[in-house]
């Protein structure tokens, strides 16, 4: 499954997946500066799960009702750098067929999966 990866995501998170052998398409190594709009059409378009540190992307699925494939929104910054990296690599890879077509949020305490 392709992920993409918006400009809010780490960087850490996004190489450490690709090594992992995931494809990833990170907005702002190709699309530097595209409207949330524009990511969450191109990760539907795409069939791709979109992963996020940006809040927004929340209301664009529950407000504004906008279409995805699935969506997890990373939210771990109380944790230092280099354990968020490998934590989010680590639980992104093993439930990665999990967030297909659901809303789903990544803290500390696990990850949460709701129907969107």
């Amino acid at each position: 499954m392709l992920i993409v990866a918006d400009e809010s995501v780490d960087f850490g998170i996004v190489s450490a997946l690709r090594i992992r052998g995931m494809e990833i398409l990170f907005i702002p190594e190709t699309l530097a500066s595209i409207s949330d709009d524009e990511v969450i059409d191109l990760a539907a378009d795409k069939k791709a799960l979109l992963i996020t540190e940006d809040k927004d992307f929340g209301e664009l699925t529950f407000r504004y009702k906008k279409f995805h494939f699935g969506i997890l929104l990373i939210r771990l910054n109380q944790i230092q750098r280099k354990e968020r990296i490998l934590y989010a690599a680590n639980m992104i890879e093993s439930n990665v067929d999990q967030l297909y077509l659901k809303f789903s949020v990544l803290t500390k305490n696990g990850l949460r999966i709701k129907n969107s």
